[in-house]
């Protein structure tokens, strides 16, 4: 599977501060210290609907990381995957008549569009679980062979009790747990498993599904965290430096993720560090595919909102915190799309090398977007105010707001 094309990242004289980003593991902020190449593992979308505001607010959290890390003169190295094939998705397409292959294969390249015109870094590898079956395979047999993983039914489980650390990245209590397994996807209800947390590594075949050949597992298709696992294990390794996601994976997802590789390679941690990123609100509730509550990129795009406007609203909340959409929140950002740009376009202006500064620094510190948005604001009203004699400064804002933000001036 192929990802989106790359917007250059402009060069900016100096050298950007390490990430000092909160960990869900911890609990607390710590400072990220990848060698010459750093690892990020981000998990994709179930493509059976088009890319809303609560995706793209993830995806633009972690393009940051990686803007801050390109600009320490690092290379990254990013993953992410595509989950095209899973309930839901099979679900929509029973729903609407169509075939579950065409659906993922339209709203995978509607995503790719999307993250093309926000101007998000594309991934290294972009891989879909139906591409990673030959390598997912011989995990659940290692760990069904390991004692980890057993048979229910046809089905495989793993086993949550072989992994030590199991419960560490989310700190939740079993009755937590319980209630987001059955909520995210797990059935804790179902009789015969030994703890109701196990995870489902392989469905074995139901009728009216696709299944693909498991070996000795027989066949089916794979469970929806052991597709991340495989990938991640096969593209970067154990002890890479973040995964990533919205804050609704932190359990199960990531939660089951790291026991499995931990358990399968017999080393810890799986990421150094489990970053999240809140969830965006319509009226009142989380926006997401369940509820329909949902504000598409694309729809925006397609009504005549720049895209730039679009990263601007995003940028205006902090990645972790939960924040609700609405109409004054995309006015205010087109509003200061129109100030910025009208700022740089002079032909000189204030001094800038402070203000480079300044945003390195807000986003060194837990990706601040508003703090950098806000320094920014400053120098630009400044500037459509005062004006200045520095010819070099309005191209040196607009290099590090499209290096460092990701936005087009």
């Amino acid at each position: 599977m192929h990802a989106w094309p790359a917007s250059e990242v402009p060069a900016l004289p100096g050298k950007g501060r390490d990430l000092r980003i909160h960990d869900t593991a911890t609990g607390g902020r710590i400072t990220l210290d990848p060698g010459p190449v750093a690892r990020i593992y981000v998990c994709g979308i179930t493509p059976y609907d088009a890319t809303h505001m609560g995706h793209a607010a993830t995806y633009n959290a972690f393009d940051l990381v990686q803007r801050v890390w390109l600009d320490t003169k690092r290379q990254v190295h990013y993953v992410q995957n595509v989950t095209d094939v899973d309930d839901p998705l099979l679900e929509r397409a029973v729903r609407d008549g169509q075939d579950w292959t065409e659906l993922a294969e339209r709203e995978t390249a509607l995503f790719r569009e999307d993250m093309t015109a926000l101007r998000m870094l594309p991934p290294k590898h972009y891989i879909g679980a139906v591409e990673a079956i030959p390598g997912i395979v011989p995990l659940v047999e290692r760990l069904r062979d390991a004692g980890a993983a057993y048979e229910l039914d046809g089905d495989v489980y793993f086993s949550v009790e072989t992994d030590p650390h199991f419960g560490g990245v989310s700190n939740l209590d079993a009755e937590a747990m319980r209630l987001l397994s059955a909520e995210r996807g797990g059935d804790p209800e179902r009789p015969g498993k030994k703890n109701p947390l196990d995870p489902m590594l392989w469905m074995a075949a139901r009728e009216g599904e696709p299944s693909w050949d498991g070996a000795s597992l027989g066949p089916g298709r794979p469970g929806w965290h052991i597709e991340c696992v495989a990938i991640a294990l096969d593209h970067l390794g154990m002890g890479f430096d973040v995964q990533g996601g919205g804050s609704d994976l932190a359990f199960p997802h990531h939660e089951m993720g790291a026991s499995h590789a931990q358990v399968l390679t017999g080393e810890y941690p799986f990421a150094q560090a489990y970053v999240h990123a809140g969830m965006v609100a319509l009226d009142g509730e989380k926006m997401s595919k369940s509820k329909g509550n949902l504000v598409f990129v694309s729809k925006l795009r397609q009504d005549g909102v720049d895209p730039a406007a679009i990263r601007l609203a995003l940028l205006s909340h902090h990645y972790r915190s939960d924040w609700e959409w609405t109409d004054q929140v995309l006015a205010d950002a087109v509003e200061r799309l129109g100030r910025w740009r009208a700022a740089v376009s002079r032909p000189d202006g204030l001094p800038a090398e402070a203000l480079v500064e300044e945003v390195r620094e807000a986003l060194a510190d837990d990706l601040d977007a508003p703090a950098a948005l806000a320094a920014v604001d400053r120098w630009a009203e400044r500037q459509n105010a005062e004006g200045g004699t520095d010819e070099g400064a309005p191209g040196l804002v607009s290099r590090t707001v499209d290096a460092l933000l990701g936005v087009a001036l």
